[in-house]
């Protein structure tokens, strides 16, 4: 008797540690981030894990003096060395640049959850204190070189988004949205910067955008969610996976937008004066799934999140489960690919890099972590047709790439792109501390 109650014993923990292993192996893409991209991606079945697929790239930085790859027809310097974690950039009028060299807030250390999380952080050189400032750039010659480098400001909570309007300068930091009077030409801002609204800063997903409207009546600001799916109750979620509407004089606002599980770039559409973002999209379904998304807001859009992923397809995860939101999710307009992490978003008007990129929008992605093999890693650039969209069947282009080395290091990650007043191309590189200028070889 006894021997057959080991035998079972025995049988039991044998499948308890296959079905363990099962859950916690590594995913391996099973399709190339090109079928999961474009305006109709391939949207194949998911593959939960109770582990997640952890496939993180080492920062090394870059050595001996290597640099990014760029596309055919174009060239690349440095227009910026020496910053502290720079990840979003912004132009003033005048032509200046400024980099919020910026980070998480410091994270909790209590939990296992959090403790391997943080650790994760680390590996992919995210873990590093925020600098909690904005420094000006000015390239005083004109050679493609920033030969000024200045503090412009300080003392601020995990900055990220900038934004002139109405003669003030917003800033999101990861609490508030604040501002500060800011006059054309100055080189440093001293005064205390004035709360206009909260916003809710605990959780994985800091970063804050702002972008003025494209009408120059309100502002729009992004807020991630912070979570996965929701996982800790969707009151953690409150005013979060979201882009707010803000009226800075009355200092009111509003969701514009929701379903959306972190926004992070936003841009106005030249074309037709319409707000986009890009969208980072849920992970742990395995390495096709869910994709990174590019998309049009429009006022009253619920993209899903966390019930729905593109456009209505269920996550069975979530508890409780919403059926009655599914016949009005918003598709996307346009599939990045899985894990991308697109962040950074910039539509090429101005752009001085030839007729192939005249017309779309540039998508600094940031690199995967939940993928096998690792996807994103580069700056992209999406072709919008006559119609302001995306042009059917067109998949991302590379523009930047060569971020990994050869062993599948990170000698850099992309986060903010903008065009600059000279129409070449600005990338912030947030691991190898570096400004990039792409421009036209001659």
């Amino acid at each position: 008797m006894r021997k057959h109650v080991l035998i079972l014993l025995a049988i039991f923990v044998l499948v308890g540690v296959a079905i363990f292993a099962w859950l916690a192996w590594p995913d391996r893409a099973r399709l190339s981030v090109d079928q999961v991209a474009g305006r109709q991606p391939t949207i194949q079945a998911p593959r939960e894990q109770v582990i997640p697929t952890v496939n993180i790239a080492k920062p090394v930085g870059w050595t001996n003096g290597a640099k990014p790859s760029v596309a055919q027809g174009l060239t690349i310097r440095s227009f910026a060395t020496g910053l502290d974690h720079p990840r979003w950039l912004y132009e003033l009028p005048n032509g200046d640049v400024l980099v919020a060299e910026t980070n998480s807030p410091p994270r909790p250390s209590s939990g296992l959850v959090q403790r391997v999380m943080n650790f994760f952080l680390g590996r992919a050189g995210a873990a590093v204190p925020s600098a909690n400032r904005i420094t000006l750039l000015r390239d005083t010659d004109g050679d493609g070189v920033a030969e000024m480098k200045t503090p412009f400001m300080t003392g601020l909570n995990s900055p990220f988004g900038m934004a002139l309007f109405d003669g003030q300068l917003y800033i999101a930091d990861t609490d508030a949205l604040v501002r500060v009077p800011y006059r054309e030409g100055e080189t440093k801002i001293s005064a205390k910067p004035e709360k206009v609204v909260p916003l809710n800063p605990a959780g994985n997903h800091w970063a804050r955008n702002v972008i003025a409207s494209g009408d120059g009546q309100t502002l729009f600001v992004s807020v991630g969610s912070s979570s996965n799916i929701a996982e800790n109750g969707m009151d953690a979620e409150k005013y979060r996976a979201a882009i707010l509407q803000v009226w800075p004089k009355d200092k009111n606002w509003r969701i514009y937008a929701a379903g959306l599980r972190n926004p992070n770039g936003m841009a106005i559409n030249p074309g037709n004066g319409r707000l986009w973002t890009v969208v980072n999209e849920r992970d742990m379904l395995g390495s096709d799934l869910a994709p990174d998304y590019l998309t049009q807001v429009e006022f009253g859009d619920h993209f899903g999140w966390p019930w729905y992923y593109w456009g209505g397809y269920p996550d069975d995860r979530v508890e409780p489960a919403n059926p009655a939101l599914q016949q009005y999710v918003k598709r996307p307009d346009y599939a990045l690919g899985p894990h991308v992490a697109a962040l950074g978003l910039t539509f090429s008007k101005g752009a001085r890099l030839g007729d192939r990129f005249a017309k779309g929008a540039f998508i600094g992605e940031h690199g995967s972590w939940n993928r096998k093999p690792a996807s994103g890693y580069k700056v992209v650039f999406v072709p919008f047709g006559a119609n302001n969209f995306p042009v059917a069947n067109a998949k991302p282009v590379e523009v930047v790439g060569g971020f990994l080395n050869a062993k599948g290091e990170a000698q850099g990650r992309p986060v903010g792109v903008i065009v600059d007043k000279t129409g070449g191309l600005l990338v912030a590189d947030d691991v190898g501390n570096v400004v990039w200028k792409v421009s036209a070889a001659r």
